[in-house]
C-alpha cells in the first residue's frame, strides 16, 4: 500500500475496523474512505454497488460483520447468516467490479469443526461438524474465503482471508447478554466488585480452553499480512496459547480486584470445548503478537472502567 492509494475499512467503527484503522494510521497511510452503518447498509445491494462506483477504493478491509457471543449466535441464527453473506457478498463482488487492488477477508475461529484436532491447521476446514451454536455465522465466514479463493481462480482477484482468533480490546462490547467471555467477565467482576456481592457465576463448567488476541496485534498481523501474503485459501491469527475459562476467570477477578467466589452454572452452554489456533504458517512468515494476555486484559480494564464509571 501507498501512501497516496485509497483505503476502505468496512467495519471502521467497530472493534477489528478500529484498531486496523489506528494501525494504519501509524504506518503513516492517511486516505481513507468512512461510511457508518447509518449512511451506508452493507447488507443493500444497490447502496454497496453505488458507494463503490463513487469511491473506487485501491484496498478493502472487509472486516465488518453482525458478530456475538454463544446467546446472540443461537438466538439469531437467520440474522446472522443472512446479514453476514450479504455483507460479505456485496463488498466482495464490488471490489471485482471496481478493480481493487487487494483485499482482505476477515472471519473467525468458529468455521472450524467442533472436535477438530487441536491445535487448529488451516487444512481441518470442513472435515466436521460445526459446533452448532454458532453454525450460521461459521457457515457465512466459510462462504467468504470460498467466494475470494473463486474470484482469484476465476478472475485473478487478489483476495485474501485471515482466520482471527478469540479477540478483545478497545471499542469490545460488554453487553452481557450478546458479549464474548472476556469482556462479559471482565463486566461482570467489576459490577460485583461495586456492588460487593458475594459470588460471580460463570455460564458452563468453566473446563473449555480459548485463546485470546489482542485487537491491536491483529490489526498489526492484517498490515503485516496486506503486505506479504497473497495466498488462496486462509491463514490463522492467534498467539498459540490458550488458557481454561475457570482460569481466565480467576486472572479477570485478580486484575479487577473482586475478593468474592467464583462458581459455575452448569445448566449453560460450554460452546466449543477448545479452539486453539495452530499459528506456524504466520510465523514462518514473520510476525508474532506483542501482548501478553494479563498485560492486555490489565489495559483493556482501564480503558473498561474510563467508560463505565461507576
Amino acid at each position: 500500500m501507498n501512501k497516496d492509494d485509497k483505503i476502505y475499512i468496512a467495519g471502521h467503527n467497530g472493534m477489528v475496523g478500529s484498531a486496523i484503522l489506528r494501525k494504519l494510521k501509524q504506518e503513516g497511510l492517511s486516505n481513507f474512505i468512512f461510511r457508518n452503518s447509518r449512511e451506508l447498509d452493507l447488507r443493500e445491494q444497490q447502496a454497496v454497488k453505488a458507494f463503490f462506483a463513487e469511491t473506487k477504493p485501491d484496498y478493502v478491509f472487509l472486516a465488518a460483520a453482525k458478530v456475538g457471543g454463544i446467546v446472540a449466535n443461537n438466538s439469531y441464527r437467520a440474522e446472522f447468516l443472512y446479514d453476514n453473506l450479504m455483507i460479505q457478498n456485496n463488498i466482495i463482488h464490488e471490489s471485482f467490479r471496481n478493480g481493487v487492488k487487494k483485499l482482505m477477508f476477515l472471519g473467525s475461529s468458529c468455521i472450524y469443526p467442533k472436535l477438530a484436532p487441536q491445535p487448529l491447521r488451516e487444512e481441518s476446514l470442513l472435515t466436521g461438524e460445526l459446533e452448532y451454536t454458532n453454525e450460521p455465522y461459521a457457515i457465512a465466514k466459510i462462504a467468504g474465503i470460498k467466494m475470494c479463493d473463486a474470484y482469484r481462480a476465476q478472475y485473478g482477484c487478489n483476495y485474501v482471508s485471515v482466520m482471527p482468533t478469540n479477540l478483545y480490546g478497545p471499542n469490545d462490547h460488554y453487553d452481557l447478554t450478546t458479549s464474548h467471555v472476556l469482556p462479559a467477565l471482565i463486566r461482570k467482576f467489576h459490577e460485583a466488585k461495586h456492588s460487593h456481592a458475594s459470588e460471580v457465576v460463570i455460564w458452563g463448567t468453566g473446563r473449555p480452553y480459548r485463546e485470546f488476541l489482542h485487537v491491536d496485534d491483529l490489526a498489526d498481523a492484517c498490515y503485516f499480512l496486506m503486505e506479504k501474503f497473497n495466498e488462496p485459501g486462509f491463514i490463522n491469527i492467534g498467539t498459540g496459547i490458550d488458557i481454561q475459562i475457570n482460569d481466565l476467570a480467576a486472572l479477570v477477578k485478580d486484575i479487577v480486584g473482586f475478593s468474592g467466589e467464583i462458581k459455575n452454572d452448569t445448566s449453560k452452554p460450554d460452546g466449543t470445548p477448545r479452539k486453539l489456533m495452530d499459528v506456524s504458517r504466520l510465523k514462518q512468515l514473520g510476525w508474532s503478537p506483542r501482548i501478553e494476555l494479563e498485560e492486555g486484559i490489565r489495559k483493556v480494564y482501564k480503558e473498561f472502567q474510563s467508560s463505565f464509571s461507576q
